[in-house]
């Protein structure tokens, strides 16, 4: 009787299809001809330009994804600022072609913050997805765990009014006109100038670049087939 079961266990097993395993597109956001997009010319330290921020923390997650063999590519390689509907087709390009060779696309977009007012700055890290139930919610759960381990000491900026932590909205259509799941990143503010120093420092952008590398490592277990 147990052989029987066992066997039927593991037919039902075979037959369950295997998730595919992932391409991770990481988007920059932004160029060096951005207008705005910087921190204030702090009087202490360098002014930090978004666009250098950005291609530097892709850069290292693509080179931890590299090392733990996760397929990745860059979606602006380019130091220009490039439309957002040109990166959305590249995105949606890259997705349809991950999926012609069994794979699944996810995208992360990342940015550094600031606020409206800059006579209030903001505080803390947050991650944004568009709306709806879908498996980007899932990913950016992820994020979330992750930066409370690298990132604990800044405060997590959440909406849980859907009972999950990530900020939705179909305003950025990096997200909302993207065919596979996405999050876009902001990673502390500019325009604070405790985080701005962090986001200055090695080893603030190599604890940013960990919480990215290890939220992907975390999809990929329970999504890809790349076991890490």
């Amino acid at each position: 009787m147990r052989t029987t079961q066992n066997v039927k266990a593991k037919a039902k097993a075979a037959a369950k299809p295997n998730p595919a395993p992932l391409l991770v597109i990481l988007d920059n956001g932004h160029g060096r001809e951005t207008p705005g997009k910087r921190s204030p010319a702090w009087y202490d330290m360098e002014q930090l330009m978004e666009w250098e921020f950005n291609r530097s923390i892709v850069e290292r997650v693509a080179m931890s994804l590299g090392r733990l063999k996760v397929a990745c590519t860059l979606l602006v390689p380019e130091d220009e600022d490039i439309s957002i509907t040109e990166r959305i087709k590249r995105t949606n390009t890259l997705a349809r072609g991950a999926k012609e060779e069994g794979r699944q696309a996810i995208l992360i977009s990342v940015h550094a913050n600031a606020s409206p007012d800059p006579e209030r700055p903001g505080r803390g890290w947050e991650c944004w997805t568009s709306k709806g139930n879908t498996k980007s919610d899932k990913l950016a759960e992820m994020f979330y765990q992750e930066a409370g381990r690298y990132l604990g000491r800044y405060p997590l900026r959440k909406d849980m009014a859907d009972g999950d932590a990530d900020k939705e909205t179909n305003a950025f259509s990096l997200l909302s006109k993207t065919i596979c799941p996405a999050v876009l990143t902001e990673n502390l503010f500019m325009d604070n100038h405790d985080e701005c120093e962090f986001l200055l420092s090695e080893q603030g952008r190599d604890l940013i670049a960990h919480t990215h590398t290890k939220a992907i490592i975390d999809y990929n277990r329970q999504f890809g087939t790349n076991h890490i």
